[in-house]
């Protein structure tokens, strides 16, 4: 199961750029409005060291990568959510991704027309986040008909629902996403079957030319204060020339990193705040051969853990086999970590924790 991340923004403010630097896919990129029509979607490698050191720890005859799904949608105008530039198609695409990736144009360049007329990340977030709630806010309404109509015939928990659409909605038609209401679990839109878009976490980034990356131009502050009082994270970079490098060779891509003063590629900075973003832990499974990373949301217990291999595995889940994966390089192979009794055997209550090597045992 990959992590799924929907890329939003405005027209031009270098959304496709950016999934060509972390998919590397090579989607259509203009000085236009609405080069993407249709959803761009690549998956990127998860690279992590523990598996690299585990593959030659445990010489696996196969090794898979955790991933990361990301979804291009076209740029978003004012009017998306009533179908303007195809809006409604395009936000349809967003339903069943995990978080949302913001890219906010940081950068002027006369010849990339600016949709909304020149450089200004505040209300360029604005009107992304507007969009958001206006779907929202109709989604709720056509489940509001709904519940209404069954409590009328006596359904006892349908004017509970009714109360709690109502209160989402008022949040909504306040300019306040769902996210930003800190709701119990018991009371998130998700138990009662809703995908909300603006109970998406967002990942902001700031797209800046090449010129400004070292010193970011003022107009990254206000997105930065933004995301701080939203208590999102936020990326600076230079789209454009994140997709030039992936574009290179890999072994030439280190030099040219340099040469730019660019430490970090976007890609693992997009996924280490990702991570942070959806509260995700990576165990690793080495059954049949195969060494394989997972990701998972912190809290997740076993049987569930085992049930995002094979929904059966949860189900008849008996017990798991744990070790983390700094000991088992310790030992050098299982079979050692097994006689010094190092692998535990934990039951269904036991909370997966990050770096865990696991057996899962399944019943019939």
């Amino acid at each position: 199961m990959s992590t799924k991340i929907g890329i939003v923004g405005l027209p031009n403010s270098g959304k496709s750029t950016l999934f060509n630097a972390l998919t590397n896919a090579h989607a259509a990129v203009a000085p236009y409005p609405f080069t993407t029509v249709d959803p761009n979607v690549g998956v990127a490698r998860v690279e992590d060291e523990r598996l690299s050191s585990l593959a030659g720890c445990l010489s696996p005859e196969r090794v898979i990568p955790a991933s990361i799904e990301f979804v291009d949608v076209a740029g978003l105008i004012q009017g998306a959510h009533r179908g303007e530039g195809l809006g409604n198609q395009f936000l349809s695409h967003l339903m069943g991704v995990d978080a949302l990736l913001q890219v906010v144009r940081c950068f002027e360049d006369a010849n990339v027309a600016h949709a909304m007329g020149g450089v200004d990340p505040l209300r360029d977030i604005e009107v992304v986040t507007t969009e958001l709630l206006l779907k929202d806010l109709e989604v709720l309404e056509r489940r509001k008909e709904k519940e209404r109509k069954l409590a009328k015939s006596g359904d006892p928990q349908a004017q509970q629902v009714v109360e709690h659409l109502e209160r989402w909605a008022a949040a909504l038609s306040g300019g306040t996403p769902i996210r930003r209401l800190g709701l119990p679990p018991e009371a998130e839109p998700a138990r009662y079957g809703l995908e909300l878009l603006s109970a998406k976490p967002v990942l902001y980034v700031a797209n800046v030319d090449e010129a400004t990356l070292a010193t970011p131009p003022a107009s990254v502050e206000p997105v930065r204060a933004f995301a701080a009082r939203e208590g999102a994270q936020l990326l600076v970079l230079c789209a454009k020339l994140e997709a030039e490098v992936a574009e290179l060779d890999p072994a030439d891509r280190p030099v040219m990193m340099r040469e730019l003063g660019l430490a970090q590629s976007a890609l693992p900075q997009v996924i280490r705040r990702s991570d942070a973003l959806l509260q995700l832990v990576t165990f690793f499974t080495t059954a049949s051969k195969i060494l394989q990373a997972w990701s998972v949301p912190q809290g997740t217990k076993a049987p569930q853990a085992a049930g995002v291999i094979h929904t059966d595995f949860e189900r008849h889940f008996i017990r798991a086999e744990v070790i983390h994966v700094e000991a088992l390089l310790r030992c050098g192979t299982e079979a050692a970590a097994r006689s010094q009794g190092l692998l535990r055997v934990e039951g269904k209550e036991y909370v997966v924790q990050d770096g865990d090597v696991i057996h899962f045992r399944i019943g019939a």
